[in-house]
This record gives C-alpha cells, sequence and structure tokens, in this order.
C-alpha cells in the first residue's frame, strides 16, 4: 500500500535526524475512512517498518472524543488505554498514547516530532506571543499533561478553530512538548517543517560548538563516582562523559543576549538554566533532577559527589541520571551503555534547548504539577522501561578491555565476553582490522557496546590513552585481560637477540605495562565500594607452565607471565583487586598456528621441531595426538574460564590450564 510506504519513509527520515528526533521519540500516522496507522509504543521512528505501526478502528476512536471519563486521572488513564487497547486491530502492538490526537486532525498524514528548534521557543517564556507573531495560522496550545487531557483539549480547540476560520489547522504547537504538523501527502508536511524550522533558524543565536578538553584527571574522579552510584545493591552502572563548547557554557554558568553574544557568569547560574525539565522526553530519560558539582580538586570534587549522591539516593529512591562536573563535563548515568546514551542525547538536547530559548525571552521549565504527572504516568514509565533495553550475561554491565582484540584468540575471547553483556574494548595496534571487529560486536550488541581503541600494550602513553577512551566511554574498568602476545619459535643457534628481546618485551614486559594501568584505575573503584572485586587476566599458555622446544623465548616469557601473576596477586589482593592467569592449550584454528605465510605450524615445520615431519599437516597431527582430549583449545574454552576467574572472589594469583588434558597440575 503507497500510502504505508510513504508513512515509512517520512517516519525514518525525520527520525534519522537528530534535529527533530532524540532517542526515539516522536510519533507518525497515516489513516483513511476506517482505520489509522500509528507509530506503536517501544519503536523507533529511525528503523521503523510496517510491523511497528499498531492498526486501530476509527469509529471506536471517534467515540472517545465524545466519551465521559472518570474525572480521578488514575482511573480515567486506565480507562483510555483499556479503550485504545479494544480500538487496537493489532494486538500486539500497544499504540502510541497520542493515538486519539492523530485521530482527530483531519488530515491523512500526521507527523509530531519534538524538533530542538521548535523546543527552544516552546520552552521559552515568550512562547506564545512569539509562536502568534511567527505562525498566526497556527494553533498554540498551552502546556497540558499528555494523555487524554491533551487530547480532549486538542479536540475542542480543534472544533474552535474550525467555526473560526472554516479550516482545519495544519500546525499545532505544544508549550513545552513539540508540534504537530498534518497534510495529505507526506510531501505537503515536509515542506511545513523546512519552512518552521528555516524561520526559527533566523531568529536564534548560533550554538557553541567544539570538543574542549576534559581534565586530565578524567581516569582519577570517574571511577569512583561509577562506584558510589553501583554500590548498594544498585547494579553496575555505565557512564558516559561528554564535554564539548555547549556543556562548557552551561558548567561554567553563561547567558546569552538577544544579539547571540555570550556573557560569562561565574558559579552555578548556567547550571540553573537547565537544572529542571524543559519536556515530557527529559523525564522519561533524564528524570527531573541533577547534580552539579563544582570544586578545585579531585578530592574535593569526590567529597562533594560522595555527599551529593547518597542525600540524592536517600530522598528519590533512585540513583542521579545526570551529573555536571566542572572540568569533566556531563556525565550520564545509565543502567547499561544504551541507557546512558540516550540519557546523554536527551539532555544535551534539553541544553540545546535551552541556548535557544534565550532567544525568545529565557527558558521556561516544566512546573513541579507537571513533572509529578509524568514522573508516575503509567505510560511513560512503560516507554523508558522499553527504551533501556537489556543484557542478560554472567558480566552483564561490566566494562570489559581485551588487548590483541581485533583477531584470532583475543577476537574470539572479546565475542564471547560480548555475548555475556560486556561492554568490550578492542584493544589493538591494527586499526582497520579492529575498527570492523568493534563494528561486528555492535551488530550483536543489547544493551551494551563495543569501541576500538589503538593501542600498543608495549608503550604506556598509549595504555594511558586506552584507560582514558574507556572511561570517558564506560566510566569504569572491571576487567582487563592481557591477551595480546606474539611468537617467533627458533631454538640458540637461530633465535636472534632482536627477536629475543621483542618476543619478552610484548609477552613479557607489556603484561607490566598493562597491570600497571589497569591496576590504577581499579584501585580507584574499589577504594570506593567496599564489596566490589576487579580483575586482570592474563591470557597465558601452557607454554608458561612447561618448557617448549625451540620456543624457549615465548615460553620464558610466559613462564615470567605467571611469575607476574603471583607477584600482582599478592600486592593487589588487599586493594580486591584479582589476578590470574589463564593457560590455554593449542588454538589450532587460529591465525597463530594456521596462518599459511607465517603461523606456528609453518614455523616449527621449518625450524625442524617435530621430528621426521615433512608436511604442515604432520605438524598438526603430531601436536594433537599429544592432548588427551584430541582437540584444540578455543576461544568459547578460555572464555569459560576467563568468566570462572571473574565470578570467583576466592583466589587470585592462579595459572589455571585449559589443555584438554595436556598439561596437569600436581
Amino acid at each position: 500500500m503507497k500510502q504505508i510506504e510513504d508513512l515509512i519513509a517520512i517516519s525514518r527520515k525525520f527520525g534519522q535526524d537528530s534535529r527533530f528526533v532524540i532517542a526515539g521519540g516522536g510519533n507518525t500516522s497515516y489513516k483513511d475512512e476506517n482505520r489509522l496507522w500509528v507509530k506503536a509504543s517501544g519503536h523507533a521512528l529511525a528503523t521503523i517498518t510496517e510491523d511497528g505501526f499498531a492498526v486501530l478502528d476509527r469509529t471506536l476512536l471517534n467515540e472517545m472524543g465524545e466519551k465521559a471519563y472518570n474525572e480521578d486521572t488514575a482511573i480515567r488513564e486506565e480507562q483510555v488505554k483499556n479503550d485504545l487497547s479494544v480500538a487496537c486491530i493489532t494486538k500486539d502492538r500497544r499504540p502510541s498514547v497520542e493515538t486519539s490526537l492523530h485521530n482527530c486532525m483531519g488530515f491523512a498524514f500526521v507527523v509530531h516530532l519534538h524538533p530542538t528548534l521548535v523546543n527552544g521557543l516552546m520552552c521559552s517564556v515568550n512562547a506564545e506571543a512569539a509562536c502568534k507573531e511567527m505562525f498566526p495560522d497556527a494553533l498554540y496550545i498551552e502546556y497540558t499533561d499528555p494523555g487524554y487531557t491533551l487530547f480532549k483539549k486538542v479536540y475542542d480547540r480543534i472544533k474552535a478553530y474550525k467555526a473560526e476560520k472554516g479550516k482545519e489547522p495544519q500546525v499545532i504547537f505544544l508549550q513545552n512538548h513539540g508540534i504537530f504538523v498534518g497534510g495529505d501527502t507526506t510531501a505537503e508536511i515536509e515542506g511545513i517543517y523546512s519552512e518552521v524550522l528555516g524561520k526559527l533558524e533566523a531568529k536564534v543565536a548560533a550554538l557553541p560548538e567544539g570538543d574542549t578538553a576534559v581534565s586530565e584527571t578524567v581516569t582519577d574522579v570517574v571511577p569512583a563516582i561509577r562506584q558510589m552510584l553501583s554500590r548498594s545493591g544498585r547494579g553496575f552502572k555505565t557512564l558516559k562523559v561528554t564535554k564539548n563548547a555547549l556543556v562548557d557554557f552551561f558548567i561554567d554558568g553563561c547567558s546569552v543576549t538577544s544579539t547571540g553574544s555570550v556573557t560569562d557568569c561565574p558559579g552555578k547560574s548556567g547550571f540553573d538554566k537547565i537544572a529542571k525539565p524543559f519536556t515530557p522526553d527529559i523525564i522519561v530519560y533524564c528524570k527531573s533532577s541533577y547534580i552539579f558539582i563544582e570544586a578545585e580538586s579531585d578530592e574535593e570534587i569526590l567529597k562533594q559527589a560522595e555527599g551529593e549522591i547518597e542525600a540524592f539516593v536517600s530522598g528519590k529512591g533512585y540513583t542521579p541520571k545526570v551529573l555536571l562536573i566542572k572540568g569533566v563535563g556531563l556525565v550520564a548515568v545509565g543502567d547499561n551503555f544504551k541507557n546512558a546514551q540516550i540519557i546523554t542525547d536527551v539532555f544535551t538536547d534539553a541544553m540545546k534547548v535551552a541556548f535557544y530559548a534565550q532567544s525568545f525571552g529565557g527558558e521556561h521549565p516544566m512546573e513541579k504539577a507537571w513533572i509529578d504527572f509524568i514522573d508516575n504516568w503509567e505510560v511513560e514509565n512503560y516507554r523508558r522501561k522499553v527504551a533501556a533495553g537489556s543484557s542478560k550475561g554472567r558480566v552483564e554491565g561490566k566494562t570489559i578491555i581485551v588487548t590483541g582484540a581485533a583477531q584470532g584468540f583475543g577476537e574470539g575471547i572479546a565475542r564471547e565476553l560480548m555475548a555475556q553483556g560486556a561492554n568490550i574494548v578492542v584493544a589493538d595496534l591494527n586499526e582497520a582490522t579492529g575498527e570492523k571487529t568493534a563494528a561486528s560486536f555492535n551488530e550483536m550488541a543489547g544493551s551494551n557496546k563495543a569501541i576500538f581503541v589503538k593501542t600498543n600494550v608495549a608503550d604506556m602513553t598509549s595504555l594511558q590513552n586506552l584507560m582514558r577512551q574507556t572511561i570517558l566511554n564506560f566510566g569504569a574498568l572491571d576487567a582487563f585481560v592481557s591477551n595480546a602476545g606474539v611468537v617467533r619459535a627458533g631454538g640458540l643457534d637461530v633465535m636472534t637477540p632482536e627477536n629475543f628481546e621483542f618476543v619478552t618485551k610484548i609477552n613479557y614486559e607489556a603484561y607490566f605495562f598493562c597491570a600497571k594501568a589497569a591496576s590504577h584505575i581499579m584501585k580507584i573503584e574499589t577504594r570506593h565500594d567496599p564489596d566490589y572485586f576487579a580483575d586482570i587476566i592474563q591470557v597465558n599458555s601452557k607454554s608458561g607452565l612447561r618448557g617448549s622446544k625451540a620456543n624457549f623465548a615465548y615460553a620464558g616469557g610466559k613462564f615470567g607471565g605467571i611469575g607476574l601473576t603471583q607477584s600482582f596477586a599478592l600486592e593487589l589482593a588487599p586493594d580486591r583487586v584479582k589476578v590470574n592467569s589463564i593457560c590455554p592449550g593449542n588454538y589450532y584454528d587460529g591465525p597463530l598456528w594456521s596462518n599459511p605465510e607465517n603461523g606456528l605450524f609453518i614455523q616449527y615445520l621449518n625450524a625442524g621441531k617435530v621430528p621426521g615431519a615433512k608436511t604442515v599437516q604432520d605438524v598438526k597431527d603430531y601436536y594433537l595426538a599429544q592432548v588427551p582430549m584430541r582437540k584444540g583449545c578455543n576461544p568459547v574454552d578460555v572464555c569459560k574460564a576467563i568468566l570462572y576467574a571473574i565470578d570467583q572472589t576466592g583466589e587470585t594469583g592462579q595459572a589455571i590450564p585449559v589443555t584438554g588434558g595436556q598439561v596437569m597440575l600436581a
């Protein structure tokens, strides 16, 4: 059906444009004489298909406009929800709460959005006067609680508008909410939106743009705050840090004149402009109260954060969703990464709204009664729950770095941990492959996220950047999997000092560098949560448990690695940082062994390590014969051991074999 194809196309076009839609908000519809297609709750416009629209009987919807409902708000809204359910033909899809409003507009297509520029006007002190001046044919509706109350007011006002002007209003502005536009074609609606935004753009000052420097101490502050927010059974929080000119504008406490010039106002006056929500969407995702922290030192920031967070939780019964920390930036607090990203997007949009509102007399936040209604409305609680998403797994909500994860064994380990709900940082030197790997992980992601950070594990500066990027994106480091390693096989006669030094540097020294960088973050986290444990896990080798003929450089580094593990474990045990090594057997199917150009099979063949071997298969058969289980080790096997090391809190300093019985501990 062409009309539905047009509906899907315009929904996706606006839904994929952040000027119009944030966090999947807004809704669209098409109607004929008998039926209404409207976006179902929980579906995003950006990716919507026909299955994302609820279909309703218009005869039943029309009756709702004249029906008398209970005066008690809770009872009335339940009655309306039930009537919408009865009218809904597609019983598996919950229709938008604004369905009746779509139905009462006399146009085939209706598109309701929350454009940032529009809400800059609608959330301003002079909203009504400016709206009537700029858009004299539009219908302006002062703020009304969403749901039936809003529908009834719009329904009655449309009738009055038609009686006065003899036509339907095509544009309806809603104070502190957004805009509805109707048209008989989607092209007509696109034209109206273009005209509206064009007029508004000419009236407002340009937004502050560009990223700004984050305090160098972000890695000392944010992990501590994450643990403050996560302790006492609150679940692992994911924090996302944003620092740019717009954030600085409000954190530094600035103001903008009517001509667009910026005036500095020291203190928290900037935060005061965004301290209350402007629209229902902000309340749904960010709640209605936010924490502002301004201090001279890291110690003072953390002391203030400790007091503010505990008072917030005690008073409100939930953790804050937004913290603004001078020098650090906007810190979004989510139950998972998806949630944190939505909070970031929604609150950033709120800051833009507040900025634009300065051109129309200043910001006009929602009033307490409006806020309380949204906070307690079942419909919005449902939308909040659907949008948040979830991942279910043994490391759900944790953030894990895996080095050497662009390909091979590390990629397999990281993939399994991703499937278990973790946020994954792919740390590798191979930038092209690493980016592709992270992207492939995100195709399977639930509410978690993977990122790539180019990393040289043998360079402390590179590792410090790895820590910084991890904290900026996720706010924490729960486990560090030191997997990156190299092999240069050869006996005493053929091993060069250069190759020996290279193998030792990556397999031994780099493990020290990684543990040093990771433990710094982890000790900060455990210091602020007495029940929290973190993990450093080295992917070692069976060659770390027994010698390896013509491969002493590799085995020596791995033996040394277990010595480091035991020593780190003793040192970090008081800080509740567990340190263990996993000692896999041979991963015969991975590139380390099977690469036809420089894999170990070909290296061992050329080095004469296997007596009598004439082919690569001869070498492979030789090694398989040494494994009681007659199989090579794989990333799934190793990941199970890693998950065990993370799960338990009673062991540290262990070298755990995963060798198919090839190496058995006495």
